[in-house]
């Protein structure tokens, strides 16, 4: 393929390579001069152009294929564009030449159509360059055409398009003839020719005026007849032409008017002229009424579809502001049609043209209108509904005059009701929210305007009527309950019409089966009214015969639509409801024959009808509640069902009707039925689809669904994926297809819609009749006997043997039915059975698969590849494989090759490719072989498709067949003719399965690979090069596929431009493939395809600035496809994570004009409003843009959203302004989130203020988000304020509507938290300013306090639920950010844990809460109590209070507990804070409670108080209550972190912990644990499992705050208990000591010991952050030795847990210490060692700091010196300080030798007696502090003379005096040193200043008599440090403060001790002259710095302290 990337064809290597591959390689040589040409430089390409031309004409004559030719006709044109264009008319000669050829064999044909694609080529390109010859050719062309054959004509009339459009008005000659001659080709028999005339026309039409001015109704009436038997293309292509040509003789276009002055058509005559199409069809126009008389017979389905199409085309191409001035007389002219009798000469015909007619209003309003355009057509549609209702009062009103034309009126108005109602339903549910103003504007009356409707005479407008209520009230869900309660009373106030009943108990079963799309729901008790009033109608409806039908069917609506609210209502009314059902049925057999014998047929009618209602609503139960089928409610229901299966067998007729129902209801009981029954049952379905009783043939709807949905391609079912769908049905071979309505079972109106439709329309009965039996049949199948089963399948194979037409129909149904049994079993995972069964259903599969209709061929394939997979016996597939391959062999004839070849791919896709591996090579070759047959492109589809099944179900093992079949697939393409598009699809399949089965290999660079790879691209241009849009699909999914496997070779830069001309694609399956295309590349390569995508437009697709991701938003608002919308958002999703962060301002934009676009402009201006979006530029109409629909905003929201958690992952800068602003003076492109503020609270406000409520949630939403992320953004300019505040009133504004009395609960809710967020943020400072936002919240617990109050129930109780919890939350969390800072009493470390440090004064926030916290703490109290009930297990269920909490009622339980779920945390911890501050002294009376709550709580009160509702109140004592409340935080707490869910928010964990720890700080809840010991244990093995599996810091360290709290509280009241027992001493002779853990004994007992509990905790944690402590995990494989350095979060974790360590002992008896002590030295000490490194500023490590402090607590216990414990005591202290001695770091960082000092010195000083006289520890310690006196560090030695000095000071002289000895030499040796050495900064003179205080305190320790000698060691030393008045100028500043400190010090010893200071003085005279110079330069100095200043300050004191003092 390489050699054939050159400029000039490679004719060499073009004779090297076989026959075969000749085309290919010609092709890509095409292709890469496509490329090639455009790029290249014009000289090379001149130099080369004459041998160019040459070898692209020789190709001309080669026979080219048709993709080849295209290509080459492409390339010719380009050539000479570029190049020079001399040769051109020669060129164009050769072709006229081959084109006016004689020559007609096959073989020269390909040469011709060539000849023909490179004239339409040259024209299309150069256009009027070739100006003078075009008559010339024109004639030429047309004079072929006559006789050419069908390939011909089309490539002719596909030239003769681009002939007219390069030469546009230029050929005005021309025009007429080529009219005259493609009129009569529009009915050809070639569908592709019809195609080409029209696309041919339509190009004719925008220079031809006489075709929409004299030649109109011609047009016109030709496009009528192309339209007859006509396939879907012609369709789509003749409504194009004909609605376009329409709308240029009504609005023509501005440059052919100006030439010719035109006569143009009025809006009536082109209205009228369609008209004629849609009611008559075609042939001939109606000249007069008797001509009409003869036409007579039905109207042409295709012509009326066509016509439908054309409409739509019409008002697109006129556009959606043409459509908005004249909606009210297209609307009449629309609804005209489908009251014209014309359309509704049958009842299926009237459906028929009402489904048009819908159609056509959808595709216009639905989509080319803005949402405030679609209000006003609502209106219209309004009035229009009205004029007719008042005309059929009118007619009703009249009932004496008896006339005739009254009842066809009615009739006629039913079906114009039925379409303006369908379209009003449809409108007000695509606006949703948005519609509000429709209904709350009384003067359109919509309301009134369709209830009046529901008193129509006709069934299907009462329908409509009560459907279009539904959508409604769905879309505005607070109109639910006031519907239901207006239905409910008008249906009893007209009980005695019989259309009131009727019609308002379908509205109401309408809205009641409306209510799983509201999320509120509606009130519980309206589940009460409507079972009243179904049990009132149906006991009156005996009372008066001409209600009783009405009423009977009424009651048993509404019972079924009941069962849509689902098992939490109906549960309540089951017994009632299973008594209704066992009345309805006699009770036994003996009944059932007493009945038949007396009634007339009115009774029976009534009867029947019951019943069948009856049926139906156990079906309705059944599908909506399957939790409430216990076995028991199962028997009760089979008595009745069993009883109406032996009605179905004793009245088969009568029954028909109903019998429909009795299928369903068993779908899901089957199991229990009895054997018999199932065969009686059996009998009567075959007997029902066999047509046995029935004499018309109606054939079942199931067969396309119950086939594979692959096979669309044999079946046409791919029709179903078109925009057209709802019409296109009505043309499918089988009976009734698509003429669904909903009154043909009106029980439609309750249940759910399928997927994909937006009104439910039901078949006809008869029709859904035989879908439910055959679907059954399915169900029942399998639990049958094997010997019945041979039996039914016989029964069937007798069956199909009919004759004729009605053969077909049973054959139909008998397929379906065995398919439905086969799908059955194999779901059942059961087998078919014995030899006799499989034998008789093998006879009758294979006999279908020779069956000349296709549906059922492709039945039999289905089927058969399902028994096989059944049977899944090797042999049985052996032998059904080798029955078809032998057919095959043999056959001729189109019907078997098709049916078998399609058996062996079936056989294959359900065996898989291990189970029919054997066969897989002959199966290939033979299909292989019949793909090749040229003569019949059936076959060639059938075998492709068979093939690609096949190369799918193999996988690799197909790997061996790969070259052969894609060389097949290569030629087919280049060979078969473009209009056998059927055949290049299954080509596609092919190529893609292809792909799949090579895989990942595609990436490889052998030779192999290269050339399959090669192969596959080049097979994917061709498809892409397709006209058909479904190649092209499959095109784009090959692409998509080789992308995945090998993305390398897949160019994005021509693929991402052709997929964005896709998006614009009127066809639905192409824009759903190139979605998802993008979709897939958007994952990877976003940057790549956004950039691509706007190097669209030389390709016609106008994409704006907003490149892609604007044309995908744009798409949302057209798009209604679930899928294709889904695949849009996932690519905008994809993009935006990629590419939002980098290009912010982009994505915020497009945000912002999506939302900006809400309802506010006027939609007439929508079309040139810059900020709208244009996908398509003024050129193509076809899609004007509209504003953004909510749906789109929604999305917008949440982008918005997105986009601000991605900026948080992504730089610090996009939260921090002053950051911000500086990089964005480095670089003017970086850009960052913070800058942008405004836009995003502006955006989150347009949202949170608009109609719809999706939007108002998302917005709220991204508010909450914007003030949780920007709260602590400081403001650069005003230091001490933030950046959020100057949009205080935005967020005011925004948040105020939300509160308002007719907000859903579920805003409300969402509003709550953003208001608690806000005030909570500390954003506002002054309170004032917070009032604002304050007084929502107040006016919001107001509501909740007045209980059931003002909102007078609009929705379900659980919203109330909802939204009362919300407001408890808000104000917790408010209450939660008010906590004082002096709660804390826990040591200074852990101080900014708990609260978020605020900017306000802590007690700001609480003048908010404070006047409202009594109703609030009794409030959370209540919450708090339902949760904990509502947490109870299912066992304890019985104790819950019968009548609900006091915040939820016991019908909504289930919905209540997500909302309790989602806020018991804040409040918990809200209460603990209350009950901390003031609330254990606040006891409440009950009258207090109630006189404060409204009666609906006061029963809650009661229960809160644990009483019954009806003793008189007692109050509880303080304590008692106390008690209780304690009881209900630890429970809920512990019941809570025993085992979070991993979903849970850690804001839970962190609120329930600090709820805790809050809760432990008052004195009444540390007594109430401590005395409970079990209590504290517990809590803490809670605590312990939470660690396990919850690692963020922030919770640990709440858990050792927690565990702080308990054992500070067990200590506290241990300390109680023995000063309790001190005093009592005196009498008895206990020990106090005694008390503690651990006893006498000492031992510890796991599980009642807390000291044990805590333990275990701590050394969790410990080991956790430092796993070297333990040994298992050190010496663990997986264990790395480093020791890394702790982080700061861990560092206080640590230190933290080391101080509740050292705690510990004090909670033991002496003997327990024991035990507990040699592992909590160990591990403090083993922490000291790892953490006390040195650090550059000599700061302390927490850890350190703790582990000290840790030390000393333990060393000084006052507890453990009993006697005997003295010894142990002794050995324990001995050994630790050992430890230290010995403790050296061998490498690593430098070890903090201060820490270990200070810890050696606290042991000397506290625990003296157990170390004096132990030799060797006292050696070490000497050594210790010798070392520290020689360090090089003067930070060390300043801090060793410290400690020293607190030795030698220590009382006891044992210890004392041998340091003294042995240090104080080595002191005065380094003190005197230092007139030598002067300091040289702060440190070093410290260090001096500290060893002097040391020498002086020795002084003072000394006798009298040593005084002198002392002093002579210091004075001495100290004058050395005095400087000379010389050299004192130029001394450094610490030299002078040495000099200053040494002459203060010896001013101060002097006086002390005059005696000796004299005798030292006298005996070193120079030492005196030294110190009185000094003095006096001292003085004279003085004296000076008096007259200027104060004198200074003398610092002695040591600058630097140590953080603690340990001493």
């Amino acid at each position: 393929m390489e050699l054939a990337h050159s400029l000039l064809l490679n004719e060499e290597a073009l004779a090297q390579i076989t026959e075969a591959k000749r085309p290919v390689f010609i092709f890509e040589w095409l292709r890469f001069l496509d490329k090639v040409l455009v790029a290249a430089n014009k000289t090379d390409v001149k130099e080369k152009q004459k041998k160019l031309v040459e070898q692209l004409t020789g190709l001309i004559s080669s026979s080219p294929g048709p993709p080849t030719r295209k290509l080459l006709a492409k390339n010719l044109a380009a050539l000479y564009s570029i190049g020079d264009t001399f040769t051109v008319f020669q060129t164009l000669d050769k072709c006229n030449d081959i084109i006016k050829s004689k020559d007609d064999t096959a073989a020269y044909l390909p040469t011709k159509l060539a000849a023909v694609a490179c004239v339409g080529a040259f024209y299309e390109k150069m256009g009027r360059m070739l100006g003078s010859s075009f008559p010339e050719t024109v004639n030429n062309l047309l004079k072929s055409l006559k006789s050419a054959e069908s390939q011909g004509r089309s490539e002719i009339l596909m030239s003769l398009q681009k002939v007219l459009n390069g030469l546009g008005g230029a050929a005005a000659s021309c025009h007429r003839d080529i009219y005259k001659n493609a009129r009569s080709l529009l009915t050809d028999r070639s569908m592709a020719v019809r195609c080409a005339v029209a696309k041919c026309l339509l190009e004719l039409q925008n220079e031809a005026v006489f075709m929409w001015t004299a030649e109109l109704e011609n047009v016109a009436t030709l496009c009528f007849k192309a339209l007859e038997n006509s396939n879907y293309g012609v369709r789509v292509a003749v409504s194009k032409l004909l609605g376009t040509v329409m709308a240029t003789a009504l609005i023509p276009k501005q440059a052919t008017v100006m030439r010719q002055n035109v006569k143009r058509a009025t809006l009536e005559e082109v209205l009228e002229l369609m008209a004629t199409g849609f009611l008559r069809g075609g042939s001939g126009f109606l000249k007069s009424g008797g001509e009409m008389l003869k036409v007579g017979g039905s109207v042409n389905r295709e012509v009326r579809v066509g016509v439908t199409q054309a409409y739509v085309v019409f008002v697109t191409t006129l556009g959606g502001q043409w459509l908005e001035r004249n909606f009210a007389t297209f609307l009449s002219h629309v609804l005209d049609l489908v009251s014209h009798p014309r359309a509704t000469q049958t009842h299926v015909e009237a459906v028929y043209s009402r489904r048009c007619v819908s159609f056509i209003l959808r595709a216009t309003v639905g989509s080319l209108l803005g949402e405030k355009a679609q209000i006003a057509a609502a209106k219209d549609i309004c009035q229009a509904i009205g004029k007719q209702m008042k005309a059929v009062e009118a007619v009703v009103n009249d009932a004496n005059s008896e006339n005739k034309a009254g009842a066809a009126d009615i009739a006629a108005s039913q079906h114009v009701m039925v379409c303006a109602l369908q379209e009003l339903g449809s409108l007000v549910q695509s606006l949703n929210a948005t519609a509000s103003p429709l209904i709350q504007e009384p003067s359109i009356g919509l309301l009134e305007t369709v209830t009046s409707v529901l008193l129509h005479p006709s069934m299907a407008a009462r329908l409509a009527a009560a459907w279009c209520l539904r959508c409604v009230a769905v879309a505005l869900p607070f109109q639910l309950t006031p519907f239901l309660d207006r239905c409910a009373e008008r249906l009893n106030n007209l009980k005695t019409s019989p259309e009131a009943v009727s019609g308002y108990s379908f509205a109401m079963a309408a809205l009641l089966g409306g209510v799983h799309q509201c999320p509120l729901g509606i009130p519980h008790a309206k589940g009460k009214m409507v079972v009243s009033i179904a049990e009132d109608l149906l006991r009156t409806a005996a009372q008066n015969s001409r209600l009783s039908l009405q009423r009977t069917q009424a009651g048993w609506l509404l019972l079924g639509a009941l069962m849509t609210l689902g098992p939490s209502v109906v549960r309540y009314h089951l017994p009632k409801m299973l008594l209704l059902w066992r009345n309805v049925f006699p009770r036994s057999l003996k009944e059932l024959e007493a009945e038949k014998a007396r009634g007339d047929s009115f009774t029976w009618q009534v009867t029947l009808e019951g019943r069948a209602g009856a049926l139906c609503a156990m079906r309705s139960f059944v599908a909506h509640c399957p939790e409430l089928l216990t076995e028991d409610v199962i028997r009760k229901l089979m008595t009745p069902i069993e009883c109406a299966m032996t009605m179905m067998s004793v009245f088969a007729l009568s029954l028909e009707a109903h019998c429909e129902i009795k299928k369903w209801s068993f779908e899901k009981k089957i199991s229990l039925l009895r054997e018999r029954s199932f065969n009686a049952l059996l009998r009567e379905l075959v007997a029902e689809f066999t047509l046995t009783d029935n004499s018309a043939n109606t054939t079942t709807s199931l067969l396309r669904s119950l086939c594979h949905y692959d096979d669309s391609v044999l079946l046409g079912s791919w029709l179903q994926e078109t925009d057209h769908k709802s019409i296109e049905d009505q043309l499918q071979p089988n009976s009734a297809s698509g003429s669904g309505a909903l009154e043909h079972d009106p029980s439609s109106i309750y249940l759910r819609i399928p997927a994909g439709e937006a009104v439910p329309g039901p078949l006809p009965l008869g029709v859904s009749v035989i879908d439910a039996s055959v679907a059954l049949f399915g169900v029942v199948f399998p639990h049958v006997s094997y010997k019945h089963r041979s039996v039914y399948i016989y029964i069937q194979f007798q069956n199909s043997q009919a004759k004729g037409v009605r053969q077909q129909a049973v054959q139909l149904n008998i397929f379906t039915a065995v398919l439905s049994a086969l799908k059955g079993l194999a779901e059942n995972k059961s087998t078919l059975g014995p030899e006799e069964v499989r034998k008789s259903a093998l006879t009758l599969v294979m006999g279908a698969l020779d069956n000349p209709n296709p549906i059922l061929r492709c039945a039999a394939g289905e089927a058969l590849g399902r028994m096989a997979q059944v049977v899944g016996e090797a042999t049985f597939i052996a032998r059904m494989a080798q029955y078809s391959f032998d057919k095959l062999k043999s056959a001729r004839d189109v019907v078997s090759r098709t049916g078998h070849s399609l058996a062996l791919g079936c056989l294959h896709r359900y065996v898989g490719g291990i189970g029919s591996g054997q066969h897989l090579k002959t199966s290939v070759s033979i299909l292989l072989a019949l793909a090749q047959d040229g003569t019949s492109p059936e076959v060639q589809t059938w075998s492709l498709h068979s093939l690609a099944l096949i190369v799918d179900s193999s996988g690799p093992m197909y790997r061996g067949y790969v070259e052969p079949t894609l060389s097949l697939v290569l030629t087919l393409l280049l060979t078969v003719p473009p209009s056998h598009t059927e055949v290049h699809q299954c080509l596609g399949r092919c190529l893609g399965a292809i792909i799949t089965t090579v895989g990942p290999e595609l990436q490889g660079n052998g030779a192999t690979i290269s050339t399959i790879r090669s192969s596959c691209l080049v097979g994917c241009a061709i498809t892409q090069d397709h006209s058909d849009s479904l190649v092209q699909a499959a095109a784009i999914s090959c692409l998509q596929q080789l992308h995945m496997f090998a993305p390398r070779h897949v160019n994005l830069s021509s693929l991402v431009p052709s997929l964005c001309v896709h998006l614009c694609s009127s066809h639905l399956l192409l824009r759903r493939a190139a979605v998802a295309c993008l979709r897939q590349l958007a994952q990877r390569e976003a940057a790549e395809v956004c950039e691509y995508a706007m190097n669209t437009n030389p390709f016609g697709v106008n994409i704006t600035e907003t490149g892609l991701e604007g044309v995908l938003f744009g798409m949302l608002d057209r798009e209604t496809d679930r899928k294709l919308c889904s695949d849009i958002h996932d690519t905008l999703g994809h993009m935006l994570s990629s590419l939002a962060v980098e290009n912010l301002s982009h994505w915020l934009m497009l945000c912002k004009d999506v939302l900006a676009a809400s309802s506010g402009k006027c939609s007439i201006d929508e079309m040139d409003d810059d900020t709208m979006f244009t996908t398509l530029g003024e050129e193509d109409k076809t899609k004007p843009s509209v504003a953004p629909r909510w749906a789109t905003r929604v999305f917008a929201a949440d982008c918005l959203c997105r986009v601000i958690m991605l900026c948080e992952n992504a730089n610090k800068a996009h939260f921090d302004l002053a950051l911000a602003r500086s990089a964005r003076l480095k670089n003017p492109k970086n850009d960052f989130l913070v800058l942008h503020l405004s836009d995003l609270i502006r955006m989150a406000f347009m949202a949170a203020t608009d109609h719809s409520n999706q939007l108002r949630m998302a917005g709220l939403q991204a508010l909450e988000d914007i003030i949780k992320k920007f709260a602590s953004v400081p403001e650069p300019e005003f230091p001490g304020h933030v950046i959020l505040e100057q949009y205080q009133a935005n967020v005011g504004a925004a948040l105020r509507p939300a509160f308002s009395q007719d907000t859903p609960s579920d805003i409300t809710a969402k509003a709550c938290q953003v208001c608690s967020a806000w005030i909570g943020s500390g954003v506002v400072s002054d309170l004032n300013d917070l009032r604002r936002v304050h007084n929502l919240l107040v006016s919001s617990l107001d509501k909740v306090q007045a209980g059931k109050g003002s909102s007078s129930q609009l929705y379900r109780e659980s919203a109330t639920t909802m939204e009362k919890l919300a407001v408890l939350k808000a104000w917790a969390e408010v209450k939660a950010e008010t906590k004082p800072k002096c709660v804390l009493k826990s040591t200074e470390e852990d101080e900014d844990d708990f609260g978020t440090v605020d900017e306000l004064p802590p007690d700001s926030l609480i003048t908010l809460v404070q006047p409202e916290l009594p109703a609030l703490s009794r409030l959370w109290l209540a919450a708090l109590k339902d949760y904990a009930l509502l947490t109870l297990p299912a066992e304890f269920a019985t104790q819950l209070p019968p009548d609900g909490g006091a915040f939820y009622t016991p019908e909504t339980i289930d919905t209540a507990r997500l909302h309790y779920r989602n806020s018991w945390a804040p409040i918990l911890h809200a209460v603990a804070l209350w009950l901390n501050s003031t609330g254990f002294n606040a006891s409440e009376s009950v009258e207090e409670t109630a006189a404060a709550m409204p009666n609906s709580q006061k029963r809650a009160t009661s229960i809160m108080l644990n009483q019954t509702p009806g003793t008189p109140p007692t109050t509880k004592s303080l304590p008692e209550l106390n008690k209780d409340r304690m009881h209900l935080i630890l429970g809920v707490s512990i019941q809570f972190l025993c085992s979070p869910r991993p979903e849970e928010p850690v804001e839970h964990v962190t609120s329930c912990l600090q709820a805790l720890h809050t809760l432990l700080d008052s004195p009444c809840a540390r007594i109430h644990i401590a005395e409970d010991q079990l209590l504290g244990v517990e809590l803490l093995s809670v605590l312990h499992r939470l660690l396990l599996t919850w690692d963020p810091p922030s919770v640990q360290l709440l858990v050792t705050g927690v565990v702080q709290q308990i054992v500070r509280a067990a200590q506290d009241y241990l300390q109680e208990k023995r000063n309790t027992l001190n005093e009592d001493d005196i009498e008895e002779k206990e020990n106090p000591l005694v008390l503690g853990e651990g006893g006498e004994s000492g031992g510890l007992v796991p599980g009642k010991s807390l000291v044990f509990a805590a333990m275990e905790l701590l050394m969790f944690i410990l080991v956790r952050h430092m796993p070297h402590l333990s040994s298992k995990v050190s010496d663990s494989p997986s264990h790395i030795a480093a020791k890394s350095h702790l982080s700061d979060e861990s560092a206080r974790l640590v230190a933290a847990t080391v101080t509740i360590l050292s705690d510990l002992p004090s909670l033991c008896s002496p003997a327990g210490c024991m035990t507990v002590l040699p592992t909590i030295l160990f591990l403090i000490t083993r922490v000291l060692k790892e953490t006390a490194v040195k650090s550059a500023d000599n700061q302390v490590p927490p850890p350190v700091s703790a582990a000290l402090q840790g030390i000393k607590a333990i060393v000084t216990l006052p507890t453990v010196k009993t006697d005997e414990t003295q010894k142990q005591w002794a050995s324990l202290i001995r050994s630790t300080l050992a430890s230290y001695l010995i403790f050296s770091p061998v490498d690593g960082p430098v070890l903090d030798e201060v820490s270990i000092l200070t810890a050696i010195a606290l042991f000397l000083w506290s625990a003296s007696t157990e170390i004096i006289g132990v030799q060797s520890l006292q050696n070490g310690c000497i050594n210790r502090f010798k070392n520290a006196l020689n360090s090089s560090d003067p930070w060390v030695q300043a801090k060793c003379y410290q400690l020293l000095l607190s030795v030698f000071q220590h009382t006891n002289r044992a210890l004392s005096t041998p340091y003294i000895h042995s240090l104080a030499p080595i002191m005065v040796e380094k003190l005197k040193a230092v007139e030598r050495n002067r300091p040289n900064n702060n440190l070093e003179l410290l260090a001096v200043q500290e060893g002097i205080k040391v020498l002086e305190t020795l002084v003072a320790l000394g006798e009298e008599q040593n005084r002198v000698q002392l002093l002579a060691l210091l004075v001495p030393t100290l004058i050395s440090y005095l400087l000379n008045e010389n050299a004192f100028a130029s001394a450094s500043t610490v030299s002078k403060d040495l000099h200053e400190f040494a002459l203060q010090n010896l001013m101060h010893i002097g006086p002390l001790y005059p005696h000796a200071f004299k005798t030292v003085m006298g005996a070193a005279p120079e030492l005196k002259t030294r110190l009185e110079t000094a003095v006096r330069a001292s003085q004279a100095s003085k004296a000076k710095a008096a007259a200027r200043q104060p004198p200074p300050t003398v610092h002695s004191t040591p600058t630097i302290k140590l953080k603690t003092s340990f001493f």
